[in-house]
């Protein structure tokens, strides 16, 4: 399993991409720092919080994985400068796109169940309003 964090400035806030690969799929998620954080500041971040309360989307399938096999470390130093450069990968870009719509939709439901237990709590108690209304008639 691989790591990747890509921090970057979001229009207003700084914004941290962690991209996990685990063989063949790549998991995406996505935390606002805020103001820009420091080294250690990230450091203490991936300490405190990395493995538990990070939540990742969907898994999406990755074709294009990186190589298992040993790398020259000046390669790999090379690689992650240009990677830093280049921000997001558009495979996370798309894994974040599936997480807001799948959480839209979960919210929608919930709305929707939430509004329509309200609308028939009024209808009853309307209901019972009327019975206590003509009772001693």
């Amino acid at each position: 399993m691989r790591v990747r964090l890509n921090v970057f400035f979001d229009g207003s806030f700084w914004v941290g991409v962690f991209e996990r690969r685990s063989g063949e799929a790549l998991s995406v998620a996505r935390v606002v720092f805020g103001p820009e954080p420091s080294g250690a500041e990230l450091y203490r971040f991936l300490l405190e919080h990395y493995p538990r309360s990070i939540p990742y989307g969907p898994p999406l399938a990755d074709e294009d994985g990186l190589p298992e096999t040993p790398r020259n470390p000046k390669r790999a130093q090379r690689e992650a400068r240009r990677s830093a450069e280049a921000g997001v990968g558009r495979k996370a870009w798309e894994s974040m796109r599936l997480a807001r719509e799948m959480s839209k939709v979960e919210r929608a439901t919930h709305s929707r169940a939430e509004r329509e237990a309200e609308a028939q709590r009024k209808f009853e108690l309307k209901q019972l309003k009327r019975k206590q209304k003509h009772r001693g008639h």
